[in-house]
């Protein structure tokens, strides 16, 4: 099936032959369903804190994190081209839908009008103004969400980029320093680094904090193997294979680089306003608090059983109640063990107000264990979808994880991940029909063997900016 030159350009991506082979297993078996059991709800997964638990645990993180290595993650490579689909739909097709002309109507309300006024031709129409934000202008169509201007402020306007900036040094500082790491695209990676390198200072000086800012791309030894209908390899017109970047699973390799006591992990597009970002730093630091409390309590466990000789109701009783795993009735001390040493993460879980995507789920696991786990309507099977429907709250990819084990070691992320929780897509290239697949996602898969608890947090905590007129919405004004 593969030629000499296939196996060199396999070998130069970082891949061997045998990965290659299995991805070709997965498009001919297909993905299994995850074995759900029932949605995650309030005391049944999702865990309420009251003021007063909220306050103990912001005051654990704000104690601790000048001793910890903070570091605030941040997937930023996406385009933002599904943020301004229906204005290219207007530029390339001439059609003209409701968003359009929500836009046309605010047009002077959004943060990037006064850029967009400079760059405007004389007289410009409707479709020329639509024209400049997505091509030749702004050329917000071909550039990363990061590097779109969301905000207004007096002293001038904020791109999604520095809004990161800005929250990193309201939770994310250590010994007056704040780290933050984003995932970028190779393209875009100068656009990023220009203008950080201008604007850092100016946050610096502001918020009195020292600023070590970091970046990675996807690896392309993440990347798969694309097939024809049939299942076998997709070749481009000079005979070479097609490689596909595998999705934000493949981040799992970049945030296994990082090296840090807790990691605090949110999407480029879900920041708000200083005004409105009270709830947002409150919530930050009491699942981080949450997450050192529960580490502790581990890590103490752990030594015991190590140790000899330890009463296993205890530990099992925290097992199941505060790391939220259900033990199968025949446990042991190794059993315990196993899933004590674990990495873990701490996710924040809003209401489900209808916003497309995973939620919070139980899942049976093939030790005999229940587990939560952050599953997406692809990943349950028809006969499933009910629960979808059932479940009380949304995933708004609101994590804070903790890395090391209890000695201080870094976890190798990459022996917790679930292989079998990946997905095939339908695709193009070049005119030609093509089957992709992706990696299991970074909060799906990728951590589905890590100790899961999930938290109810305000819906003032999640902001995002799927499509442009998001923009206008009250977080963003």
């Amino acid at each position: 099936m593969f030629t000499e030159k296939d196996l060199r350009q396999i070998e130069a991506r970082g891949l061997t032959l045998g990965q290659v082979e299995a991805q070709l297993e997965n498009f001919r078996r297909g993905f299994p369903f995850l074995k759900v059991v029932r949605a995650a709800s309030p005391g049944d997964g999702v865990t309420l804190l009251d003021a007063a638990a909220a306050d103990a645990a912001v005051a654990r993180y704000e104690r601790d994190a000048a001793r910890l290595g903070v570091v605030k993650f941040v997937p930023a490579s996406g385009a933002a081209t599904r943020m301004f689909k229906e204005l290219f739909q207007l530029v390339n097709e001439g059609r003209r839908g409701k968003g359009v002309d929500t836009l046309l109507e605010h047009l002077e309300e959004f943060a990037f009008w006064p850029e967009l006024r400079a760059v405007l031709p004389a007289g410009a129409d409707d479709r020329a103004k639509v024209d400049a934000i997505v091509n030749d202008g702004l050329e917000y169509g071909r550039k990363p969400k990061g590097l779109v201007t969301f905000h207004a402020y007096p002293e001038g306007s904020r791109k999604a980029v520095e809004e990161h900036l800005a929250e990193g040094a309201a939770y994310a500082a250590s010994g007056g320093g704040v780290r933050i790491h984003f995932t970028v695209s190779p393209e875009h990676m100068a656009g990023f680094e220009e203008l950080l390198a201008e604007r850092v200072p100016l946050y610096e000086k502001r918020f009195g904090v020292r600023y070590d800012i970091s970046f990675s791309v996807q690896k392309p030894s993440t990347d798969t193997i694309a097939v024809n209908p049939d299942n076998t390899p997709f070749r481009q017109e000079d005979g070479s294979l097609l490689f596909r970047p595998a999705g934000h699973g493949a981040l799992i390799e970049n945030l296994n680089e990082i090296d840090a006591d807790v990691v605090f992990i949110k999407n480029i597009d879900n920041v708000t306003t200083d005004a409105r970002r009270g709830d947002t730093v409150r919530w930050k630091k009491a699942l981080a608090g949450v997450l050192l409390g529960l580490q502790e309590q581990a890590f103490e466990y752990l030594k015991a059983l190590e140790v000899g000789g330890a009463e296993l109701a205890p530990i099992a009783a925290f097992v199941e109640r505060r790391l939220c795993v259900k033990l199968p009735s025949d446990y042991d001390s190794a059993l315990l063990r196993a899933v004590l040493d674990r990495p873990i993460r701490v996710c924040g879980m809003v209401r489900n107000e209808g916003e497309p995507g995973g939620g919070p789920f139980w899942v049976a696991n093939p030790d005999g264990t229940e587990s939560l786990q952050i599953a997406e309507s692809s990943q349950i099977a028809p006969a499933d979808q009910p629960l979808m429907q059932a479940a009380t709250h949304f995933n708004p990819v609101d994590l804070v994880c903790g890395i090391r084990d209890s000695k201080g070691r870094k976890f190798d992320l990459r022996r917790y991940t679930d292989p079998a929780t990946g997905f095939i897509s339908s695709k193009s290239a070049g005119g030609r029909p093509l089957r992709a697949q992706e990696l299991p996602g970074l909060w799906n898969g990728a951590m589905a063997r890590w100790n899961t608890v999930f938290v109810d947090v305000p819906i003032t905590t999640f902001s995002p900016v799927k499509v442009v007129q998001d923009l206008l919405r009250p977080q963003h004004r």
